[in-house]
């Protein structure tokens, strides 16, 4: 069996056919014409000796070695996007760790902490969301980054720093509001902004998820946009209380709930990853405790 040697730039364009699923639509997003991408996409077939798309005039479809290339892909150009930024931060005359964090963590006590142990390295911060908290890691934007559970830990090394209580944000006017705390079965005809993977506990008791016509959730990308969903309405989101406390404001309120599991916050970094100032932070962030 021969060798393959991925061209990172087929690669490239491979994934933006497979998630256009059209060529045109994919050229333009790559600034390439469209017959150059066509040739390219071509050139990556026939060094695989396999078909990975079917096409007509009228639509695209992956192949199943398209659908499992794409898989791959995706990791390996994340892979290597992560070892170019590496490789650019060794190259620079001081050490740089870059931290991701979620909101509601503060992550100053582990700076200092590393500062002490040591003072030549420059610390980095990225704040992260729900969406992109492993992504950062994969792609190499962050060295390590702390991270509120679940997460897909495949690939990761994975360690507990703590876990806090979570509250249920509901607008100022909630027929809740006025309550020191509240029980999970209190909120299960409530509409929840968030995936119902996040809260099991409602989920299981949830009568919108009884429903055909359950009220769309729409892609909320950041604490700020929850909360003004929640303000303006729309739902009940659950968050840390830290996350509550951080973003406090008067419009909407967080009650503690008594009955649903605290959130989880690890620290996370690549598992191949062989780095001692990752573990030097890694051992300082034990004083994130709260």
């Amino acid at each position: 069996m021969s060798d393959v040697d991925f061209d990172l730039r087929r690669l490239r364009y491979f994934v933006a056919v497979a998630e256009e699923l059209h060529f045109g639509r994919a050229a333009a997003r790559l600034h390439i014409a469209q017959p150059a991408l066509s040739r390219q996409i071509r050139a990556l077939e026939d060094e695989l000796r396999t078909a990975l798309f079917v096409r007509d005039r009228r639509s695209t479809v992956l192949t199943a070695a398209g659908e499992q290339l794409l898989a791959d892909a995706r990791d390996l150009l994340a892979a290597a996007e992560a070892a170019h930024r590496r490789v650019t931060a060794a190259a620079g005359a001081k050490p740089v760790l870059t931290v991701g964090f979620m909101p509601g963590i503060v992550v100053t006590p582990a700076v200092r902490a590393l500062a002490r142990h040591r003072p030549e390295v420059s610390v980095r911060l990225l704040r992260t969301s729900w969406h992109d908290q492993v992504e950062v890691v994969h792609d190499g934007r962050v060295d390590v980054s702390i991270v509120r559970l679940p997460v897909d830990q495949r690939g990761l090394t994975v360690r507990p720093l703590f876990t806090e209580p979570r509250v249920v944000m509901v607008p100022a006017g909630h027929r809740l509001a006025g309550k020191e705390s509240v029980s999970v079965t209190e909120l299960a005809d409530e509409h929840l902004l968030q995936d119902p993977a996040a809260v099991p506990e409602w989920r299981d008791i949830a009568l919108e998820l009884r429903k055909r016509d359950r009220p769309e959730v729409p892609r909320v990308d950041s604490v700020e946009e929850k909360l003004e969903l929640v303000a303006a309405g729309a739902g009940i989101c659950v968050i840390p209380r830290s996350t509550a406390v951080f973003y406090t404001r008067q419009d909407v309120i967080g009650i503690p709930v008594e009955d649903i599991a605290p959130n989880q916050v690890c620290l996370a970094w690549l598992a191949t990853r062989r780095s001692p100032l990752v573990d030097t932070f890694a051992d300082a962030a034990a004083s994130l405790v709260p």
